[in-house]
């Protein structure tokens, strides 16, 4: 490793502010034996020694978004265990199970996207991986509906799509000077594919009445349409550019129009006026991060747990009553700083450039929206907060995104193999005629 001072000292940090954080629930927490306590400070530590101990066999060059990561995956776990008081019933367990799933995902994406020639010829496959899982929505999950329930688990495999959203973005900005001539337009037929692509997953999601994804497979999109803008000799036509936007401010207004009545009642409701219909969920959250102030009821002291989805849909609130809007903020810049971190160690090619965009774009939309529909200011969506909120497609989703944000930062670039030289055979004719 590059600096093992600072190893170290991350490592100690993340042990310290996890022992903060349950020093913060033995001292003023609810909990009904200090065996659950107890429990819980054995699996949070533990998994924070093991974790250290991987990493010191896991040659990178920089290891500020891994430390980040099992900090905010624990953080969740104890906000999770806390909720109503300390428990650790099978929901605890499913979140604790779906955190190491994560940081198993994360390993995967690290493996897989760090030589961007290897994910470059295989391209095809993304885009096959995202026919393939709209056509499991389809077929899998009834009519109109977006999950698969195993019994014991269930999947929504839209999430699966984000990542294969983000790395077809990424894979077809080599193709933005093949510009071929259709009508009075300089087109690129892989954008046009890949606008089709997008238009249909959004479209896909709307017909399965998950709107709340949308924006975020948007943000995905915007990021990756904005960098083929930038892309170095790409001369992008305003005309195109201009058609584009139209496109998309057409297709978000008929997706309103057409829009089920329950998700137009959102964009207008009042929840003041509808505390008990519409707008009960906002109404709640709102009253419980009024009560939790900046340093909370205390862990485990609130009422939001009471709440339908307290612990994904409005989980920003629930921490917020109980921990207070101190610690909501800290979680929320443990994410930003995962998001800022390509511009402190910042990727060595575009491809990675590009796809270090999608991944935080997707991450911070998906976050604003949670947030922002907890506080009242935008239409309540639903969406999670990731790695924060109860969720295992999301978890695991997560986790390989931020897995392929380190690889952005821990490249491999394949060497060219060189050619034999065969004897005079490879002389230009120039030498020749001078060796004659």
């Amino acid at each position: 490793m590059s600096n093992p001072v600072s190893f170290i000292f991350s490592g100690l940090f993340v042990i310290l502010a996890h022992g903060a954080m349950l020093m913060n629930i033995f001292f003023n927490g609810n909990y009904k034996n200090t065996g659950d306590l107890a429990l819980l400070a054995a699996v949070v530590i533990g998994l924070d020694i093991l974790f250290y101990i991987i990493m010191l066999f896991w040659k990178q060059n920089t290891y500020t978004v891994d430390f980040m990561l099992i900090l905010i995956l624990n953080m969740s776990t104890i906000f999770q265990a806390s909720f109503g008081g300390v428990h650790m019933d099978k929901d605890v367990i499913k979140h604790i199970i779906t955190c190491i799933a994560a940081i198993a995902a994360s390993r995967l994406g690290f493996w897989l996207v760090r030589d961007y020639r290897r994910i470059q010829n295989r391209r095809a496959y993304i885009w096959a991986g995202i026919g393939f899982l709209m056509l499991v929505i389809l077929v899998c999950c009834g009519r109109r509906s977006i999950w698969i329930d195993l019994g014991f688990i269930t999947i929504q495999p839209s999430e699966f799509i984000k990542p294969l959203l983000v790395l077809a973005c990424a894979t077809s900005i080599n193709e933005q000077q093949h510009k071929h001539k259709f009508l009075s337009f300089n087109i690129v037929w892989e954008n046009v594919i890949l606008f089709g692509v997008v238009a249909a997953v959004c479209l896909f999601q709307w017909w399965c009445r998950d709107l709340g994804s949308i924006p975020t497979f948007a943000a995905i999109y915007a990021s990756g349409f904005l960098l083929r803008i930038c892309y170095p000799k790409t001369k992008f036509s305003k005309k195109t550019l201009i058609a584009a936007i139209s496109a998309v401010v057409l297709i978000c207004g008929v997706g309103i129009y057409f829009a089920p009545d329950y998700v137009r009642a959102r964009l207008f409701v009042d929840v003041w006026s509808d505390t008990n219909g519409d707008g009960y969920q906002q109404s709640q959250a709102l009253i419980g991060i009024a009560n939790g102030g900046w340093f909370g009821k205390g862990p485990g002291f609130g009422f939001l747990h009471n709440v339908f989805a307290h612990e994904n849909d409005i989980v920003f609130a629930t921490i917020s009553e109980e921990w207070g809007l101190l610690y909501a903020l800290m979680m929320t810049v443990v994410l930003l700083f995962i998001c800022s971190s390509p511009l402190i160690f910042p990727p060595r090619s575009y491809f990675h450039g590009t796809m270090c965009a999608g991944i935080c774009a997707a991450i911070t939309v998906q976050m604003a929206l949670n947030i922002f529909g907890s506080c009242n200011l935008i239409p309540f969506t639903g969406v999670t907060i990731p790695f924060i909120s109860a969720g295992g497609s999301s978890m695991v989703t997560s986790g390989l995104m931020v897995g392929m944000l380190i690889a952005a930062q821990n490249p491999v670039f394949t060497k060219v193999k060189k050619k034999k030289k065969q004897g005079n055979s490879l002389l230009s004719p120039l030498k020749q005629r001078r060796s004659a």
